[in-house]
């Protein structure tokens, strides 16, 4: 089973809930679209659980590229690796567990994932003339900080289905904590197809909500675990 989830935040203890929830395990596939860093006290023990873990793939957020852009200019400033180790350190809560065997899988993520059914960012794809551009036409700024492809009337005619995050979808449900899916014309808003979605927005904004979710892409159903 091939799973999807976006903006963990942190949040190593409910991410560790979650696989649970979903028993994930051999022969199933995690894909994590960015955001894995940042605002809860577990950064870096969190990427060190997802690096260590078989079959996850994750990708650079916002969050990430503000990271390593930080990291590039202390690079460029000083040949001191220890000073610039302490500095990196230093940005975050948990930053005694980091070290540079994780910095250098974080610098070395991709900016978007693609499997024969569906492609993955963090934040969004450039749409023309309702065509959904390759991720090789779009920058990596659109990548990490687009704030035009969640909006609900910009749908890919065609393409695969789009797995995003990056801004919280309580935005556009008047408050509700869950994932939004996107049926193409004529498509049953229930399919259990994700070929039948133009896009998927995963962000339940789990730093402010306390709710945490996936999506099975094998069958569009979608697993949640909130703090207690």
């Amino acid at each position: 089973m091939d799973y999807c989830i976006s903006d963990i935040h942190g949040q190593y203890d409910l991410f560790c809930r979650l696989m649970d929830r979903i028993d994930f395990g051999s022969g199933d596939r995690l894909f994590v679209m960015g955001d894995m860093i940042d605002k809860s006290p577990d950064s870096v023990r969190l990427v060190k659980l997802v690096f260590s873990m078989p079959d996850v793939y994750p990708i650079a957020g916002n969050h990430e590229h503000v990271f390593l852009n930080y990291y590039h200019n202390l690079m460029r400033e000083s040949e001191d690796y220890d000073a610039v180790l302490e500095k990196l350190r230093n940005y975050f809560a948990d930053g005694s567990l980091l070290d540079w065997a994780i910095v250098d899988q974080l610098e070395a993520l991709p900016y978007y994932t693609e499997t024969e059914r569906f492609i993955g960012v963090h934040a969004g794809l450039k749409v023309k003339d309702g065509r959904l551009l390759t991720v090789a036409e779009t920058p990596v700024n659109t990548l990490v900080c687009d704030r035009a492809f969640k909006e609900p009337d910009l749908l890919p005619e065609g393409g695969k289905c789009v797995f995003f995050g990056h801004t919280p979808t309580w935005y556009l449900t008047g408050g509700k904590n869950e994932i939004l899916f996107y049926p193409r014309a004529g498509a049953s808003a229930r399919s259990t197809r994700i070929e039948d979605y133009s896009k998927v927005h995963l962000d339940t904004d789990v730093c402010l909500t306390g709710v945490l979710g996936c999506v099975a892409v094998d069958t569009c159903e979608c697993f949640y675990v909130k703090k207690k």
